[in-house]
């Protein structure tokens, strides 16, 4: 059944790329190596008894934060002090 969603760029380089095909026994004795693959961008199938069961793929990495996004200016008055009736209610 087809998905009703859009499939991102993202996700049909990973259906495109080259898939290398481990054996569950081979995954458990390279593990850090085959995760040291897959965060280099290369997408790993798990297999049982030749079966592939799982796969491996990338995580998307954390989007960078840009600085200065919220553009604009505030008035002087933004820094005057609080009245004492809203210092108050914040309990100071």
């Amino acid at each position: 059944m087809p998905s009703s969603r859009p499939r991102t760029d993202r996700q049909a380089a990973i259906r495109t790329a080259a898939v290398r095909t481990v054996n569950v026994q081979e995954a458990k004795t390279h593990l850090s190596a085959l995760l040291a693959r897959v965060a280099s961008g290369e997408r790993i199938v798990l297999a049982r008894n030749g079966k592939p069961c799982a796969q491996l793929i990338p995580l998307d990495p954390e989007p960078r934060r840009q600085l200065g996004f919220m553009r604009g200016s505030v008035d002087a008055s933004f820094f005057d002090p609080l009245p004492e009736d809203e210092l108050q209610s914040w309990g100071v």
